[in-house]
């Protein structure tokens, strides 16, 4: 029994039947192309050979017939295998059908041969047979403009397009040759139609294209077809030619990419990717990296824009990564960088030598005519273009010098980005092997940055560096069994350099950081402070550090405390060193000083604090002579003395004579090593200069009380409050009055009268109470007490509106102890007449001179009401509060209305009772109706007066009064409304209208008036 594999035809006997198209099959070469149906269109179409819609309906109709008879045809009787080698012409319906349509379409172009219609059709049709069934995509909708290269080639490789069941290119051969020779006579009738051109192209990309096919002769279509269509139509071209070559990968990819970014530099960056992830050969980082480091420095000028959106330095760190990744196939070594570093020095050298050298001109417009040479690029408006660089050119296959291209296109430019930059810099390095270079680059990088994050990136993968360098020299130790014992020691000593590297690298830490700061800002004096904290005990280096910084710094640039550089310098040198175990040296701690003393600092304060800290050094070590003669350099006094002291145009050296500062340090060193004479001299001086303040006054004054000069002291005082206004001269003369007050006592009555009328004749009311006082204790203690009252008297009616009750309460004590009780009458009466009052039933007219707030004026009442009752005067004191009580809302102020309630409970009577009841009422609808009414509520129930009030426990009179609280005429609030006395009677008003008071007081109409 034969075996299936034998039963199998053979590849031979498969290719026999191909090609079907080749040469065109017609009735006499194939009699079976046409049946007895056919005769009557083929003498239609002889008859009318030019009818172009009589072709095309026949064509049709074949086409239709072999759809449907495909449809019911049964699988052809071929194996698996046999099938899937002939794909579409599996079976004899397919194959006789296709030369049926070749039959008709090659007839209907010998008529019709520039028809882009017919051709198309017969192509697609003789590639579906050929390639398969054509996989129809879905789209969201039609394509706009044609948009940037790089989205088009992503576009472009989704929308490929995708076949089914192709002919195999081994047994179709010849078929396939077939196809690509229709194509091409296709072209050669209509060489201008894109879409012939892209449909042609479209079978490289088939699966099963022929080899033969799809590399060398699909580039030639390529360029055939660049060459043919007019440059608008290239992009199309090139969409395709591109995913080609990338399909392709290898030397075709480079040299396809190469050719399209001299037009169109776009998808350079799709091709550094390509390169570095080959399709079908090694990786190319040399070119990737040129291509990148070009972008970098294109995209730096203005002259690129990434289609990634990326900036200048982002594509300058892509080349980073490539360099990192590929170190050794991209730069050079050590020493070749080196010889590269001293060429470029040399030619540096040699330009700028040349630049200064003037040449002498040959033509008359004076331009150079350039009679040799090499091609210079130039740009469109005749400008010379950048010179070719070597480091650009990927052709090249020159290495890139690393170093040279960070430090001038990197760190001279990304300033903001160094620490990036040196750790890439020290990576390279280190992936080559070149271990000391690495630790040099990471040195320099520590020492140059000028930002604590870079600094920190930087001294993070230095750390990081050498404990992976220590772990590998320890791995490596307990592996080497094999090695010698000098080979283990000299690897152990090598181990134990490293881990003391480390070390002194992490004890470094603190000096670096501070570098950086200082580096950062040379002017900031306290991270030059922090420095020499850093030193510790350490007096080489702080002398050293204090040199270097007083250098460096820039006074009008520097930051706050320059000064104190200066002074602790000296202090350095006078306590013997920071431990203070050396000998104390005193002229260089002057000489120090000496040269503080002439920095023109920013604030004149500074220098005179410089000043001082001299003067204070002498007295420390018992120079009282050289401590003098130092504030008297110091406060010099200039032939001009009209300079302003504010005017920082003026040097602090010529503004110092009139610092404040200064002179109160002078004045204090006299006083207290000085002599009387000389101590008032420096004040005087202050005095003429007009710099003293209030302060000086009264020390000047009480050092001359001490060394009893009191009427020179009396005299400064009274310069002072010249000099001064209020409320700078209330202090002096509060100051004045009492020394004068306790140094005369009654001796000198009249001009202490005279110095009181002074004060107050300028004094503002808000200052003139403690005045009033001292002045009524003075006329009380030595004077007459008719003169004190007098006093006060003026006193109620000067002195600020919040002053005035504490005023008037002094005011009615005094006269309560002088002259009694009675006496105080008119004072309370004056202090009221503001709210004079004028009853009229139930309203209060009231003027607008008001003396007291409204809520004194209810205190001041119930006092004189309460002296009223002293005096036995019920009826004045029950006035005096119903006075008041205008002022007091019973929500706000209940304590008034208990007082009251007490007081008529002691003295009053039912009637007087009921009035103090209405008045209230009274009182509450008049708050009710005013715009404070919110204000009251909020009020009231911040204190929880009302509530407290509700709650509080009911006696009979509370009972009436509540009662009394519906009296006809007056408007109760809802939230103010007293609950019924009991249950009944709450039923019995909402069930009926409110029954009539009996107790309710009746007043007729005329009395309103």
């Amino acid at each position: 029994m034969p075996t299936a594999v034998s039963q199998l035809p053979s590849e031979e006997s498969l290719k026999a039947q191909f090609p079907l198209t080749f040469p065109v099959p017609s009735p006499a070469t194939h009699p079976e192309l046409l049946t007895t149906q056919d005769l009557h269109r083929e003498e239609d179409l002889l008859r009318n050979p030019t009818s172009f819609r009589s072709w095309w309906s026949a064509i049709n109709t074949t086409r239709e017939a072999f759809l449907s008879l495909q449809k019911t045809e049964p699988p052809p009787d071929l194996a698996e295998e046999v099938t899937a080698l002939l794909g579409p012409l599996a079976s004899p319906l397919a194959q006789i059908s296709l030369q049926r349509l070749t039959y008709l379409y090659e007839a209907a172009l010998v008529q019709f041969p520039g028809s882009f219609k017919l051709w198309k059709s017969y192509l697609n049709l003789r590639m579906s047979f050929v390639l398969g069934k054509l996989v129809v995509k879905k789209r969201a909708g039609g394509k706009k403009k044609f948009p940037e290269m790089k989205d088009a080639l992503e576009d472009e490789h989704e929308d490929l397009e995708q076949w089914e069941d192709g002919l195999d290119p081994v047994v179709g051969w010849e078929e396939w040759k077939s196809l690509v020779a229709t194509f091409e006579r296709a072209l050669m009738w209509l060489p201008r139609l894109p879409r012939l051109w892209l449909m042609y192209l479209s079978l490289f990309f088939h699966p099963q294209c022929p080899p033969l096919l799809s590399h060398t002769h699909a580039r030639h279509t390529f360029d055939r077809a660049l060459r043919t269509l007019p440059p608008s139509l290239h992009s199309r071209i090139w969409v395709r030619y591109l995913l080609w070559a990338e399909k392709k990968g290898g030397v075709t990819t480079v040299h396809v990419y190469r050719r399209y970014l001299a037009i169109d530099p776009s998808v350079t960056e799709r091709f550094t990717t390509l390169l570095l992830n080959p399709v079908n050969s090694s990786p190319r980082p040399l070119e990737a990296a040129k291509l990148l480091l070009s972008l970098a420095r294109k995209a730096s000028r203005g002259e690129y824009t990434s289609p990634e959106g990326k900036s200048p330095y982002q594509l300058l760190e892509d080349w980073i990564e490539v360099v990192e990744k590929f170190s050794d196939e991209v730069g050079l070594d050590v020493e070749e960088t080196i010889e590269s570093n001293k060429a470029i020095a040399a030619s540096e050298a040699e330009a700028t030598e040349s630049a200064d050298v003037v040449p002498e001109l040959t033509s008359a417009n004076g331009k150079l005519l350039r009679m040799a040479g090499p091609a210079i690029p130039v740009t469109p408006d005749g400008q010379s273009a950048y010179p070719c660089d070597e480091d650009e050119d990927p052709v090249s296959p020159h290495k890139l010098n690393v170093e040279k291209i960070i430090h001038k296109d990197g760190l001279a430019i990304y300033k903001d980005q160094a620490g990036r930059l040196w750790t890439g810099l020290a990576t390279y390095w280190i992936k080559r092997g070149e271990f000391d270079r690495a630790k040099e680059t990471f040195e320099d990088g520590l020492k140059s940055v000028l930002t604590i994050r870079d600094f920190t990136q930087i001294f993070d993968s230095y750390a990081e560096f050498g404990e992976s360098l220590i772990s590998a020299m320890m791995t490596g130790l307990e592996n080497e069994d094999d090695d010698t014992e000098e080979e283990a020691a000299e690897t152990e000593r090598d181990l134990d350099a490293k881990i003391a590297e480390f070390e002194d690298l992490t004890d470094r830490r603190p000096f670096l950081v501070n570098d950086v700061l200082i580096r950062r800002n040379p002017n900031d004096v306290q991270e030059w402070e922090k420095r020499v904290a850093l030193w510790g005990e350490n007096d080489d280096k702080v002398a050293a550090t204090y040199t270097n910084a007083l250098e460096t710094i820039n006074p009008r640039k520097a930051t706050a405390n320059l000064h104190r550089l200066y002074i602790n310098f000296a202090k350095f040198y006078e306590e013997g060193g920071v431990s203070g175990q050396a000998e104390e040296d005193l002229d260089s701690a002057r000489k120090i000083l000496e040269k503080g003393t002439k920095i023109n600092f920013k604030l004149v304060e500074d220098l005179a604090e410089v000043w001082c800290e001299w003067s204070e050094m002498e007295i420390r070590h018992d120079n009282y002579d050289d401590s003098i003669r130092v504030m008297q350099r110091a406060t010099a006094i200039p032939k001009d003395t009209k300079i302003n002291y504010h005017d920082h145009t003026l040097s602090a050296q010529t503004r110092l004579f009139k610092s404040l500062k200064l002179w109160s340090f002078y004045v204090d060193l006299e006083e207290s090593i000085g002599t009387v004479e000389s101590t008032k001299n420096v004040y005087d001086r202050i005095l003429e200069l007009r710099i003293a303040n209030a302060q000086i006054i009264v020390n000047y004054a009480a050092f001359l009380e001490e060394n009893k000069y009191f009427e020179e002291s009396f005299k400064i005082y009274e310069r002072g409050v010249e000099l001064f206004t209020f409320p700078i001269s209330f202090e002096i003369w509060n100051i004045y009055l009492s020394k004068f007050v306790k140094r005369y006592g009654g001796t000198k009555l009249e001009r202490a009268r005279d110095l009181f009328e002074q004060a107050l004749e300028k004094c503002p009311p808000k200052s003139c109470k403690p005045l009033f006082l001292m002045y009524a204790k003075l006329e009380e203690d030595y004077g007459l007490a008719k003169r004190s009252m007098n006093i006060l008297d003026r006193a109620t009616k000067v002195v600020s509106d919040q002053d005035k009750f504490d005023m008037f309460t002094i005011y009615i004590a005094k006269a309560t102890a002088n002259y009694g009780l009675p006496a105080t009458r008119p004072i309370y009466e004056r202090a009221l007449e503001g709210r004079k009052l004028v009853y009229l039933l139930f309203f209060t007219l009231l003027t607008s001179d008001v003396v007291l707030p409204d809520r004194q004026t209810a205190d001041m009442c119930l006092r004189f009401a309460a002296m009223e009752r002293k005096l036995g005067e019920i009826d004045r004191a029950r006035a005096i509060i119903a006075h008041a009580s205008q002022f007091c809302d019973p929500r706000v102020n209940p304590d008034f209305w208990a007082q009251w309630h007490s007081f008529e409970l002691d003295t009053g009577s039912e009637d007087t009772f009921k009035e103090m009841l209405r008045i209230k009422r009274s009182v509450q609808a008049q708050f009710n109706t005013e715009a404070s009414y919110l204000t009251a509520e909020t009020t009231a129930a911040k204190q929880g007066t009302r509530k407290a009030e509700e709650d509080a426990p009911q006696d009979a009179m509370a009972a009436v009064e509540k009662q009394a609280g519906t009296v006809k005429g007056f408007v109760a609030a809802t939230t103010t409304r007293l609950p019924p006395v009991d249950g009944e009677e709450a039923e019995a008003a909402d069930a009926a209208a409110p029954a009539a008071n009996v107790d309710e007081i009746h007043i007729d109409d005329d009395d309103d008036l």
